[in-house]
């Protein structure tokens, strides 16, 4: 088992802001008290293997930790394709907790559907509220999703607006989720048509990957995760996209050593970047978007038939071929990325993704992303492997040679 440790200073303040109130307070002879304080975040990412195994006490022990004059209760939503090739998950979790007497186990384990259609169902977000309602559940209780990034997101939601948060813990099932999105603070459903229109910034109280989810993946769903640690290292750890790219063959066959190395790498690196910059996206950069804004709408175009993770593979291999005809990039490196990709059985066109001229679907994706940014555009690009750099503006003339570009390869 392998720990990390992540801990986050948040601190609220609204200097900019404040001083033109002063000003104009000034002006209308008032006066102003400002309030400032600082909100303190931690919580651990744990890796092991079969967590409801009876000899693995790492949940357990986890949840000892946290003291409490009454009996915990416990609460999980599970994700329901998970459910089904895990056919004696609910047995586990029930004989798990069988013993306990401090920690009191919900007797409904509630299964919803999974993939992005758990989020685009408001009544499954209802559903798991009134759960909390009929049972109870407090905020000294927990909320546990297991399952893909959807239903992670969904479930977090939930659990954030529900007494204004009650504690949730993470049990991600897919490598998109165990490498990226769950090792996040970010949680939301989606709303007219609008990927994660509504959400929140709510992080979990823990996030416990167990790789054993990961061996009845599809090797569609297996790929689609790696494509986030692609982009990962290509914004931030040079040596990392070198090791993806020596070891692409052998992840796209499958080897679970490897997945075990990319998904803690990854992990870690989007980790790093959520402690160090801005983890409730106060600003509008947001470096770890890379490729995304393209693949947001590729989703929704394509009814989410397009899974998240090829969907970003496809922006990935868009914002690097634009990085390279807008003299950013070599085209040795551009190439050098398509060919990573290619070799993990991504693909890097899809009639969707065409940029003929500005009428393509596709472009809307810019506007949608500008707006959930709060109105000023920011798109990571690349100045080399490893390196990104923000532009505020995309040019259409150059998405189209880009899109070209892609097409002779």
């Amino acid at each position: 088992m392998a720990h990390f440790h992540n801990v986050k200073h948040t601190t609220y303040y609204v200097e900019l802001i404040m001083q033109q109130l002063t000003d104009t307070l000034m002006e209308t002879n008032a006066t102003v008290v400002r309030q400032s304080f600082s909100v303190k975040f931690a919580y651990d990412v744990y890796f092991t293997t079969h967590l409801f195994d009876g000899k693995n006490t790492l949940l357990k022990d986890f949840l000892h930790q946290h003291k409490s004059d009454t009996v915990k209760k416990i609460f999980f939503v599970v994700d329901e394709g998970v459910m089904n090739h895990h056919g004696y998950l609910d047995e586990q979790i029930r004989n798990y907790f069988s013993h306990e007497t401090s920690i009191a186990l919900v007797d409904e384990i509630m299964v919803v559907p999974g993939g992005e259609a758990a989020k685009n169902t408001e009544s499954l977000l209802l559903k798991i509220v009134d759960a909390v309602d009929k049972y109870s559940i407090d905020r000294h209780s927990y909320i546990v999703a297991i399952g893909g990034g959807a239903v992670l997101d969904l479930v977090g939601y939930a659990a954030a607006i529900s007494h204004r948060g009650i504690r949730h813990v993470r049990i991600p099932t897919t490598v998109l989720s165990q490498d990226d999105s769950a090792i996040g603070v970010k949680n939301g459903v989606n709303y007219k048509g609008k990927k994660n229109f509504l959400g929140t910034f709510a992080p979990p109280v823990a996030v416990f990957n167990d790789f054993y989810f990961l061996t009845t993946l599809t090797d569609a769903e297996w790929r689609s995760g790696i494509s986030e640690a692609v982009k990962v290292a290509l914004i931030k750890d040079a040596p990392f996209f070198a090791w993806l790219k020596e070891n692409a063959t052998v992840l796209a066959a499958r080897n679970m050593e490897a997945m075990k190395y990319l998904v803690q790498r990854s992990a870690a690196l989007h980790m790093e970047h959520i402690a160090s910059g801005d983890p409730f996206e106060m600003g509008s950069s947001r470096p770890l978007d890379f490729g995304h804004w393209s693949a947001h709408k590729l989703e929704q175009l394509s009814g989410f038939t397009v899974k998240h993770g090829e969907a970003v593979a496809l922006g990935i291999a868009l914002d690097s071929a634009y990085s390279f005809v807008s003299g950013r990039l070599s085209e040795d490196d551009a190439k050098s990325i398509v060919d990573v990709l290619l070799d993990l059985g991504f693909s890097i066109s899809h009639p969707l993704m065409e940029i003929k001229d500005e009428s393509s679907p596709v472009i809307k994706g810019l506007e949608e992303f500008r707006e959930h940014l709060g109105g000023k555009l920011t798109i990571m690009l690349l100045s080399a492997i490893g390196q990104g750099e923000e532009v505020h503006e995309l040019d259409i003339a150059l998405l189209q040679k880009a899109s070209a570009w892609l097409g002779t390869i």
